[in-house]
């Protein structure tokens, strides 16, 4: 799905008085039913996250963090059962992952006198069952469950979808009879930056020769985007020439202006790939 900037800025007004909910996602497709589940999940959940970025200081000064444990505290005091943390991190506008991690350092130091580490931490978040309180761990819990954009579970999915997309993109070149290395093999001989696929033999897609291709399970945002072309997509350039990056959830139509220079975007795999000997693969 290509957007356009002013279909992406009109889809991203609407999530910036919207909490980071399954029912606000719902809303969401409701608002823009031409627009695919998959591509509103992506933008929704890189808005949060720049929200997130934006104000995830004023979460983290001591005072912030006494307040928030102190009406933890006094909130599962009435009732244990209750969604406490998940009703405070929504309250406060912050994501219920990240809360559930604010309140269980404040917990483990305050019973164990020392500074938690953070593969402690990681480890209690993945399983909730390992925290030494049963009613913190039945609340950090519901926290996790309930957060579309962050957290272990998330990031468990998030992974999932990415190496699907992978998977595929390798059967597509498969299936076009197209010889080519992976990122695995390519970190064998010695590559440290590496895209998931460089063609042994380049091919020609809409007039342009590429070398590599790069699989990105997620919408292409400016901001993601920008962030690619520095941290990866031009170190692919420099090292292995022109190449293409699919975006399988869509991109903003007025990024792909990189074509001449070398980087390629496209929403799915190309169907008019035209290989060396001039024949449509």
């Amino acid at each position: 799905m290509i957007l356009t900037k002013a279909q992406y800025d009109e889809i991203a007004q609407c999530l910036v008085s919207v909490p980071p909910t399954r029912q606000s996602l719902r809303k969401l497709k409701q608002r823009f039913p031409s627009q695919s589940q998959a591509t509103l999940l992506s933008i929704f959940s890189q808005e949060y996250q720049k929200h997130i970025k934006r104000t995830h200081s004023k979460h983290h000064t001591s005072e912030a963090i006494e307040s928030y444990y102190q009406r933890y505290l006094n909130g599962v005091v009435k009732n244990g059962a209750a969604p406490v943390l998940l009703e405070l991190a929504n309250e406060v506008e912050y994501a219920p992952s990240l809360m559930a991690r604010i309140i269980l350092e404040r917990f483990l130091q305050e019973h164990d006198e020392t500074p938690p580490s953070k593969s402690v931490i990681n480890s209690m978040l993945r399983d909730p069952s390992q925290i030494p309180d049963g009613v913190l761990a039945n609340q950090v819990y519901q926290c996790i469950v309930n957060d579309c954009c962050y957290g272990p579970l998330v990031d468990c999915i998030k992974h999932a979808i990415g190496h699907e997309h992978e998977v595929l993109l390798r059967d597509l070149l498969l299936e076009k009879n197209l010889s080519f290395l992976d990122e695995d093999q390519l970190r064998a001989k010695g590559y440290d930056k590496t895209p998931d696929f460089i063609l042994q033999v380049p091919v020609a897609v809409e007039g342009h020769i590429i070398h590599w291709i790069e699989s990105k399970a997620s919408f292409g945002d400016e901001c993601s985007h920008h962030a690619y072309l520095h941290d990866q997509f031009w170190s692919y350039w420099n090292r292995f020439g022109p190449g293409l990056v699919i975006y399988w959830y869509g991109f903003i139509q007025e990024l792909d202006c990189n074509r001449e220079r070398g980087i390629l975007l496209a929403a799915c795999f190309p169907t008019d790939i035209i290989t060396l000997c001039h024949s449509t693969a």
